[in-house]
């Protein structure tokens, strides 16, 4: 994807292209500096206001091409609605209208107002979180998912060149915008992609690609290696696939040699059937999206690799398709994890959790983190409890789960903490194992995440369901990207602790 080029300048001798709030007054928001012809433009938008030409609401856009009187070839209006009613949400809408106006138009350098307005609850860094999020919402909006498997779709060819802020420098949070909208293309391109191009292999080779980029470390364990290791819970799922599995490690290493990393786990099922317990055929295709977790993982590492902050980061990935065959795991098998606990399969639909589970005991054994954090499309449960718009999220220390609250807040990639206790644990007891994979369809979603919690009992861990914000359905049916904003905040938040 191509790359913008953002800069900070305050002397404006020429203007190619002007974006600039307006609100529902017909007011310039105050605060706006360095434009050089600032108190004729007031005048003229008001006049436009007045006449009824631009009403100024939320996320309303008004392109003009040569307006008379000014030297700015173009301008472009963007409505803020009532400023002292400006929510996170509202900002962040009209950032995006004004993104899509600039995208239907032929400029190459802009000059971008917006970052001197931000909602009021964002408090004292409010022009550094607006540089943030306009440098990843105009870096975004260059997405254009154009795999071969399109055919001869038109690619996009977006023309802007340059956007500058007239502003002080806030060079690290536009750096954080750029990086996480790149890294939330690769995750994009790795979800949408056709499960039969997008396999545990080409996972692989995407992690492999990083690595030779950025300088990680790279280890892919093949599925031998996994048996004779004793991964019966991940080579459980595997097994009814011709598919060869992976376990996907990255490394990178910008802290201190003695630091403990912080471990990424994502799930990576490349496609999901359900297994023998079949899922229905409706919208079986979007089965390719349960390798979300992975996709995000491999995001936030192109974003790292970007930003190349001082810490130490694990990647590990557990990839493998989950398909009925005759060698498929049956309902009712009973395996034995990496960990040396047993699992009853009561529904082999519940693969998400099996495969994990490894994973976190595999990179808990190899690299020693001090802080585990999972991400996982892992229920259906999740998407009935909270919808569409947060991912859940729990854990086993508040102090982790809160500084990744706190980071999805600043960043609106948002997640909601749900529970965790002995009272949803005994719903995964079994009569002939350790446990049962499920805990029935009460709190399916902090069930699968009780599973979990019996895998990481020796670390700080944190697990996000993200089933329901990972993708989108419908006529604009894709991969969000999410939640890789909010785990780059969040590390790059951990490096101030160091």
């Amino acid at each position: 994807m191509k790359s913008i080029q953002f800069s900070f300048e305050t002397n404006l001798n020429h203007i190619d292209t002007l974006i600039l709030p307006v609100t529902s007054n017909g007011n310039l928001p105050k605060g706006i500096e360095n434009i050089p012809f600032l108190p004729e433009l007031e005048s003229f938008v008001e006049e436009l206001h007045q006449a009824g030409d631009f009403s100024g609401k939320i996320g309303k856009t008004l392109l003009l091409v040569k307006p008379k009187d000014f030297t700015v070839k173009r301008l472009i209006l963007v409505g803020v609605g009532e400023i002292e009613k400006l929510t996170t949400k509202g900002y962040l809408t009209a950032v995006k209208s004004a993104a899509d106006a600039l995208d239907h138009c032929g400029t190459v350098d802009t000059v971008n107002t917006l970052i001197f307005v931000a909602p009021n609850t964002i408090g004292t860094n409010s022009q550094a979180w607006s540089c943030m999020q306009n440098a990843q919402i105009f870096q975004r909006s260059f997405y254009d998912y154009s795999h071969e498997s399109r055919g001869d779709f038109p690619a996009k060819e977006p023309k802007l060149e340059r956007m500058v802020f007239p502003c002080s420098p806030q060079t690290e949070s536009v750096e954080q915008g750029q990086a996480s909208a790149l890294g939330m293309a690769l995750t994009q391109d790795l979800a949408n992609m056709p499960s039969n191009f997008c396999t545990p292999t080409y996972l692989a080779e995407t992690a492999i690609q990083l690595g030779n980029d950025y300088g990680f470390e790279i280890n892919i364990l093949e599925r031998e290696q996994m048996i004779k290791m004793g991964m019966g819970s991940f080579m459980a799922v595997a097994q009814g696939c011709a598919t060869p599995p992976k376990m996907i490690c990255l490394s990178y290493k910008g802290g201190n040699a003695e630091d403990a990393p912080i471990a990424l786990v994502g799930k990576g099922v490349t496609f999901d059937t359900g297994g023998i317990s079949l899922k229905p055929g409706q919208a079986m295709d979007e089965m390719k999206y349960d390798m979300g977790g992975a996709a995000t993982v491999l995001g936030v590492f192109k974003a790292i690799g970007e930003l190349k902050p001082n810490l130490n980061i694990v990647g590990v990935i557990p990839a493998t398709e989950n398909m009925p065959s005759g060698d498929a795991i049956k309902p009712g098998d009973v395996v034995t994890s990496l960990s040396g606990q047993t699992i009853e399969i009561l529904n082999t639909d519940a693969e998400g959790r099996l495969i994990l589970c490894d994973a976190l005991t595999y990179t808990q054994q190899e690299y020693k983190p001090a802080k585990v954090i999972d991400m996982a499309t892992l229920t259906g449960a999740c998407i009935i409890a909270l919808g569409h718009h947060v991912s859940a999220i729990m854990g086993n220390n508040q102090q982790l789960v809160s500084d990744l609250l706190t980071a999805g807040e600043n960043t609106y990639d948002r997640f909601w903490q749900m529970p965790l206790g002995e009272e949803w644990d005994e719903q995964l007891k079994s009569n002939f194992a350790d446990m049962a994979n499920i805990g029935g369809r009460d709190g399916g979603s902090i069930t699968a995440a009780q599973f979990l919690a019996r895998y990481t009992k020796e670390v700080d861990w944190a697990h996000l369901d993200i089933a329901g914000t990972a993708w989108v359905s419908g006529a604009n049916k894709g991969a969000t990207g999410r939640p890789v904003p909010a785990l780059v905040e969040f590390l790059l938040n951990e490096t101030q602790k160091v």
